[in-house]
């Protein structure tokens, strides 16, 4: 049976996880055409985190999630 979401911005959330996957797990945060609450809706559930490189910042999916 499918998931069933919320609302709106927890499917485009959803979406934004799965985009995340699919690119390795790591994007730069710049490049990412996400809205910035969907991008804290998933940094307040701990499914991604903000790392800084240097160079940088990137959107990561955190481990074992």
């Amino acid at each position: 049976m499918a998931k069933v979401h919320k609302n709106a911005s927890d499917l485009t959330a959803a979406n934004l996880l799965h985009s995340l996957r699919c690119c390795g797990g790591s994007v730069p945060l710049h490049s990412i055409k996400f809205s910035q609450p969907v991008i804290q809706a998933l940094l307040d559930r701990e499914l991604v985190k903000v790392t800084n490189t240097g160079c940088g910042f990137f959107l990561q999916v955190t481990e074992g999630k």
